[in-house]
């Protein structure tokens, strides 16, 4: 099967990890897929690369040309089917008119988080993009999601319940492994606490660094290592640091490195307002790590029932300021949460098992196309 993939790979996030991670493994499992997405480079082999005027971690703004590259190359490929995975560009919306012209079947994959309760400025602001995408995704022919909440949303917002398919992420078990780590040596630390994502609003990172300051964390040898970058880390590095036991990674990119900092963490915590289904999270709970994480999004159900500690978006920062401590005290508590942790994954949340579905809606969007041929 021939996939034209339109996804991200830079600047690094949670959206271009799904790309790289799904076009991967169709592409071990001898599917070939070509790859489009924004960039200033030239054409390399099956990558396909859409001028852009502006790219961040949240949206593209696509140059003109953009629309016509993107049309010619896929006259010129001729793909059995259009995977989107979007990324807040204005091609996501031009996307069905283009692929109804050419008969190609189209897939999207919504990645905009949101809180199904809606209770704060920032998720009511994510929900003006479920408004705004609605239209457009009822002509996709379907839309993944990550969990029945965010599906009942869009319903809600007229898009057709048969349109869209709940596919949880998955994580790649094999590699996102419990094993050794030098990292608490390296950090001089007798604990390790982990946040990985954006260093931005929705993300509610200052809640968790608060906490950790009101909670004097360092005192008993424990370091909170962020990893990630993001508009608000310039306002919060300043009084956030080492003599509060608190270390400044930026994103970190290799895998590797990623993998072994998460083996050697104790915990690692989630404060965020609003969320999909968090990649970080279940790559830190196939590690065996034990996780905190807001009920924002599918996170709740992810770690619900011992795999995980749940907290409420409100109030964020009391929460963690009783629940550090606690979680300090007892090793044998974080024991459990990691063992739960990793087992949840390898019972649901398997890169395997998001792979098998997504072929099988692969299979189903070509059946009648393959039919009439």
């Amino acid at each position: 099967m021939h996939i034209a993939w339109l996804g991200k790979k830079t600047p690094f996030c949670g959206n271009v990890t799904y790309s790289r991670e799904i076009t991967g493994a169709l592409t071990n499992r001898g599917h070939k897929v070509s790859f489009m997405h924004f960039a200033d480079t030239k054409a390399d082999g099956d990558e396909v690369p859409l001028p852009f005027l502006y790219t961040s971690q949240i949206f593209t703004i696509p140059t003109i040309r953009a629309k016509r590259v993107l049309e010619r190359s896929l006259r010129r490929r001729k793909p059995d089917i259009v995977h989107a995975s979007l990324s807040l560009s204005a091609l996501d919306f031009l996307l069905p008119e283009i692929c109804q012209e050419l008969d190609l079947p189209l897939i999207s994959t919504f990645h905009t988080p949101y809180d199904a309760k809606r209770r704060n400025v920032t998720s009511t602001s994510q929900f003006l993009a479920y408004q705004l995408y609605a239209p457009f995704l009822a002509k996709y022919d379907r839309t993944i999601i990550f969990c029945e909440e965010q599906q009942d949303l869009l319903v809600k917002l007229g898009v057709p319940r048969n349109r869209i398919i709940v596919i949880p992420n998955g994580v790649d078990n094999t590699k996102y492994t419990p094993g050794p780590s030098n990292i608490k040596a390296e950090f001089n630390a007798k604990q390790i606490y982990v946040y990985q994502g954006r260093i931005s609003t929705e993300k509610n990172v200052e809640s968790l660094l608060k906490a950790w300051k009101y909670c004097n964390m360092r005192d008993y040898g424990c370091k909170l290592l962020l990893v990630g970058d993001g508009p608000l880390k310039p306002n919060l590095e300043p009084f956030y640091g080492l003599e509060h036991g608190v270390v400044w990674l930026g994103a970190i990119r290799d895998d590797a490195r990623r993998i072994e900092i998460l083996r050697g963490a104790d915990v690692f915590i989630l404060p965020s307002l609003v969320e999909g289904l968090s990649l970080s999270l279940l790559e830190a709970m196939s590690c065996g790590t034990a996780c905190i994480a807001t009920d924002a999004g599918a996170d709740a159900s992810v770690i619900a029932d011992g795999a995980g500690v749940v907290i409420n978006t409100q109030g964020v920062s009391g929460q963690l300021r009783t629940l550090l401590p606690i979680i300090r005290d007892h090793h044998g508590w974080r024991e459990i949460l990691g063992k739960s942790a990793r087992q949840r994954v390898l019972d649901r949340y398997t890169l395997t098992g998001n792979i098998d579905r997504i072929e099988d809606l692969y299979g189903e969007i070509l059946a009648p196309v393959r039919a009439a041929g």
